[in-house]
């Protein structure tokens, strides 16, 4: 590496953000990137490691040590050709990923990582600023043409791919805009939607056609892609939420949370939504105490509630990893994010047990407290523990099951493995169903916007690999 005693004289640095009182004035992100000078001592503060643990920690297999000399060295348009070598849209990672590369750094083990998500943040927005990321089109066209059914970073990674691969592809989005849960699931606040934009034109110079307002097995038979395409890739996402199913679930108020969070991000991007479900005034419970419930937490927090409250039933994880025990996996440890930040108050091993309220509409949850054997995964009510929280809007964002089966999934009849997701390995992808591909989370369920990366430009050598008997697509 460029300084190999770095990592011994350099602290870590961190990027600021706007103050809470001003940040929860508006729907803008909030977080600056580090000054030039701060970033290339980062870089410096990467180690000489014999084994790069990044790279195994990363889902994509960053080449992060090399772009964090070439930072380090002031060698900025080479760093982002290393960085897209391997990461189709880092743009976004670069905000939203929780970096599992940093748990897994070698410097983690006894200090602080090395701020690689903050380098990788600010070598693409770099890039772009300095007109380095550019449409790359396919010599020679294959002729054969795919479709990609939803436009997630796992469909818009494959889609990209196999674009440059000479191939023709569609990419069918159900809603009015492309870039599945990126557009409305993600909160404005941590990921501006211009981004996708400008992608979106780069991979329309490159030869991918964009159909949204396009639901594949309602407005568009699922059997016309079979006739019409010589494959087709299935990457749309687990959306069936998780349900709770207790006394008072029909009462008014009590709402799934991306009811809560598309409307906002249609708001947002100027659209007129009727009939929004908005917390302003409300005392707000988000039951569910990972990123969705945070994104509920901060939009709650910039609608003006009267009061935020996030119930887990899991026990409160210990404020730091036992390092030798968990490095270099990602550990079990408290996180607080942004949105937490900004006020909530938080409460952990809480089951609730039923809603109430008058006049069809929600006004309390009636909770208990539990205790857990970990070791069996057991909860056991803990006696007299019972207590109310007043509630006017109740969002649960307890994660999704599976895919959504009625429509495009019974149509195709594909194999489902038992979780419910769509049945397919990662060497090829390929699903019970000839020439037809899956990839992201409608394949392994529920994940991260990294991991939806790696298996849409997997599963794009994997088609090209089928269409053309061989691939020059990495893997």
């Amino acid at each position: 590496m460029g300084k190999p005693t770095g990592f011994m004289e350099i602290e870590r640095a961190y990027e600021s953000a706007e103050p809470v009182e001003v940040r929860i004035r508006h729907f803008r992100e909030f977080v600056s990137a580090l000054p030039e000078a701060e970033l290339r001592q980062q870089g410096a503060r990467c180690m000489d490691c014999g084994i790069p643990f990044c790279h195994s920690g990363c889902p994509v297999n960053n080449i992060i040590p090399d772009w964090n000399d070439l930072v380090y060295r002031n060698r900025w348009q080479e760093a982002i050709e290393v960085l897209h070598s391997t990461n189709n849209f880092p743009e976004f990672t670069g905000r939203i990923c929780p970096a599992p590369c940093e748990a897994a750094c070698t410097l983690n083990f006894n200090d602080t990582a090395v701020a690689i998500k903050s380098i990788e943040h600010a070598i693409i927005d770099r890039a772009w600023e300095e007109g380095w990321v550019k449409p790359q089109i396919a010599a020679v066209k294959t002729g054969r043409k795919v479709a990609v059914v939803g436009s997630g970073p796992a469909g818009l990674a494959c889609s990209q791919q196999l674009a440059r691969a000479g191939h023709a592809v569609t990419l069918f989005e159900k809603n009015d805009r492309i870039g599945g849960l990126l557009r409305y699931g993600i909160p404005d606040f941590k990921m501006e939607k211009h981004l996708i934009d400008r992608r979106m034109e780069q991979m329309k110079a490159e030869g991918v056609e964009f159909r949204v307002n396009a639901h594949i097995g309602s407005d568009i038979p699922a059997c016309d892609l079979l006739k019409d395409y010589d494959a087709v890739v299935l990457t749309g996402g687990s959306e069936a939420p998780r349900n709770l199913n207790i006394p008072g679930r029909e009462l008014d108020g009590v709402h799934f949370a991306l009811d809560f969070l598309i409307p906002q991000n249609k708001v947002n991007a100027g659209d007129q939504v009727g009939n929004q479900i908005t917390a302003t005034g409300k005392h707000v419970v988000v039951i569910g105490g990972g990123d969705t419930g945070s994104d509920c937490v901060g939009t709650s927090i910039r609608h003006g509630a009267a009061s935020v409250t996030q119930l887990e039933v899991m026990p409160m994880p210990p404020e730091s990893e036992n390092k030798p025990l968990t490095w270099p996996n990602w550990p079990l440890k408290l996180r607080t994010s942004s949105s937490q930040e900004e006020g909530c108050t938080r409460e952990w091993s809480v089951v609730t047990k039923r809603f109430s309220g008058s006049n069809g509409r929600v006004e309390k949850l009636h909770c208990v407290r539990v205790e857990w054997n970990l070791a069996e995964m057991k909860m056991t009510e803990v006696p007299d523990s019972e207590f109310e929280l007043n509630a006017d809007l109740v969002l649960l964002a307890m994660g999704y099951l599976h895919p959504v089966h009625k429509g495009m999934l019974e149509e195709l009849g594909v194999h489902l493995d038992q979780r419910g997701n769509v049945g397919a390995d990662t060497r090829n992808y390929r699903t019970s169903i000839d020439k037809v591909f899956t990839a992201g989370d409608m394949r392994r369920g529920q994940s991260l916007v990294v991991w939806a990366i790696r298996e849409g430009r997997q599963a794009a050598r994997s088609v090209d690999e089928f269409l053309m008997g061989h691939s020059d697509l990495p893997r």
